[in-house]
């Protein structure tokens, strides 16, 4: 992967975004909407990164198995 910092940032926003779906699910509460409101534009950029970080954590599949020599 490249940069450290990068891979960890996104896994970060990836797992908020997953603890966010979680709560949703289960008890029908979106943190992200509570914290900023309902699809204020401040919330479509944590939707929108969330989002953008599931898709760059695609690209870890392709490490899945690689062995560090």
């Amino acid at each position: 992967m490249g940069s450290k910092f990068l891979d960890g940032t996104a896994l970060t926003i990836a797992i908020i975004g997953a603890i966010n779906w979680g709560l949703i699910g289960l008890f029908r509460f979106d943190l992200v909407a509570f914290i900023f409101g309902d699809m204020s534009w401040l919330s479509r950029i944590v939707y929108s990164l969330v989002g953008l970080c599931g898709l760059f954590l695609i690209t870890f599949y392709m490490h899945l198995g690689k062995r560090d020599d």
